[in-house]
């Protein structure tokens, strides 16, 4: 029996130790040289790789969720941005654009939406602004549904959803104050206007607004692939809800050419004058590109073969493809699966991220990233998380994203609700570029930019009524910390 337990202590010794006695991970200078490895191998490449990866399954389970609620809802969004009528009511365009946000889970395809309607002349600049406040109310809703994930601990669950409704109180507490002052006096109007009647815009249809989304397609790509289109169609009253189809059918087109462009021999006949008739050509994507040489000395009519251009359709490859389930019923599968993806994603995120962030190096990071600049620059400390926040959001083309991807980082309690604040309203700034892409691509391009405008606008007013003044910080914080607190208490 002695010599069982010697043989495993002896084993044990064997690998090299990084924790004392209390089980305190050692300073990395008292390490062995085999310790350091391990340590660096393990407690740091491995578990940010780990990270990495749950952070990228967390983001595609957030673009799937979109795509699961695009399949319920979407058609319903469409239908209700195309009574135009209703927008003339300012808090029932603010309503349906909450709404239509919830439904596709996007602001930025409710305010393309909106700015094409505009662009075709569907909608009114005042009545797209509407729209575009309700849309900003919306898509905080996504932050709410990630706080979720820490619900197990009380006091993490607090903390990550107040940081996550500090975004849905700025939010509304500014749609509050602009939404009765852009009724009165439409100053979001007349300023967009007047900046917009200053530019010299020109169309370009090249801009680019799925950055993200090169690096989630690979894997959403093979399970869904939604069609936008229909949304708007139905929406401008182009297409039947009934005869539409979210599911994409088709993935691009090759062209080839073909010998039989008409299912059968397509000839030219010449006569002895040497004058060519070309047969007619009925297909609407086919066009007669050459002819073979005709020997036109010849006194009889003759028949040549002739090619032409083809296109075919390639269709799309992934899992939902031609499948026989109703497009709602896939949506629900979809919304399902994503949650448990969006759980799982979570919780070992924020088990990874206690692993990472302990003792001192939770201290020094929280320290960190919650620091003031020194001196009376320090009242520009919150104006820098704005800008990153902006710049972050642009990049992702997500403000979603980005302000959840922050959550589980506030109920671990690395980021302070106060940092937290002004990176949410960089958020909102940055998000605003995907309407000013969607305006640029517009062939009605002064409507579409004044509305993108507008959206801009009024998030930088609201920054200007619940931030700039620090006692009025004040009404969102306390908002967020009340919600978080009145939810934790009865989370189940």
């Amino acid at each position: 029996m002695t010599n069982k337990l010697c043989g495993c202590a002896a084993a044990t010794s064997i690998l090299p130790r990084t924790t004392d006695d209390n089980g305190e991970q050692l300073p990395f200078r008292d390490l062995t040289s085999a310790a350091k490895v391990k340590r660096i191998v393990i407690d740091y490449i491995l578990v940010i790789a780990f990270f990495a990866t749950f952070l990228y399954l967390f983001v595609c389970a957030l673009s799937i969720m979109g795509a699961g609620f695009q399949l319920l809802g979407g058609k319903d969004a469409g239908r209700s941005l195309s009574n135009s009528e209703l927008f003339d009511n300012p808090i029932a365009g603010l309503v349906l654009g909450v709404l239509a946000t919830v439904l596709l889970q996007s602001s930025s395809t409710t305010t393309s939406i909106a700015i094409t309607m505009t662009a075709a002349d569907l909608l009114k600049v005042e009545q797209a602004i509407y729209i575009v406040m309700g849309a900003n109310i919306g898509t905080s809703v996504t932050n709410t549904i990630v706080a979720m994930g820490q619900m197990k601990n009380r006091n993490e669950f607090e903390l990550a959803f107040a940081g996550a409704t500090v975004h849905d109180m700025f939010n509304f507490l500014s749609v509050c104050v602009l939404l009765p002052i852009e009724a009165i006096t439409g100053y979001l109007k007349v300023l967009t206007s007047a900046i917009v009647d200053s530019m010299h815009l020109t169309i370009d249809t090249s801009q680019k607004k799925d950055l993200l989304k090169k690096i989630t397609k690979p894997l959403t790509d093979k399970i869904v692939q939604i069609n936008k289109k229909p949304i708007e169609a139905i929406a401008k009253g182009e297409l039947n809800a009934a005869d539409a189809s979210l599911l994409k059918k088709t993935c691009g087109q090759v062209t080839y050419i073909s010998f039989d462009c008409l299912d059968a021999t397509n000839i030219t006949t010449v006569n002895a004058t040497g004058t060519a008739a070309t047969a007619a050509i009925t297909s609407t994507t086919a066009t007669v590109t050459t002819a073979s040489m005709v020997d036109f000395n010849t006194t009889e009519n003759m028949t040549v073969n002739v090619t032409c251009e083809k296109i075919r359709q390639i269709p799309c490859d992934y899992l939902f493809h031609g499948t026989s389930l109703s497009e709602a019923a896939v949506g629900a599968i979809l919304l399902v699966c994503s949650l448990f993806m969006l759980c799982v994603a979570i919780v070992f995120m924020v088990k990874i991220l206690t692993r990472l962030l302990h003792g001192q190096v939770a201290k020094s990071l929280k320290k960190f990233v919650n620091a003031e600049f020194p001196g009376r620059a320090k009242h520009f400390t919150g104006y820098m998380a704005i800008l990153i926040g902006a710049g972050l959001t642009m990049v992702v083309q997500s403000s979603s994203v980005f302000t959840s991807s922050l959550t589980p980082l506030v109920g671990m309690g690395i980021i302070d609700l106060e940092r937290m604040y002004p990176l949410t309203l960089g958020a909102n700034i940055g998000t605003t570029v995907t309407g000013v892409l969607a305006a640029l691509a517009s062939s009605n391009i002064v409507p579409a930019m004044q509305v993108a405008m507008a959206h801009l606008f009024f998030n930088m007013s609201g920054i200007l009524v619940w931030y700039v003044v620090p006692a009025m910080r004040r009404p969102p914080l306390a908002a967020a910390r009340f919600l978080g607190k009145t939810t934790s208490k009865y989370r189940w």
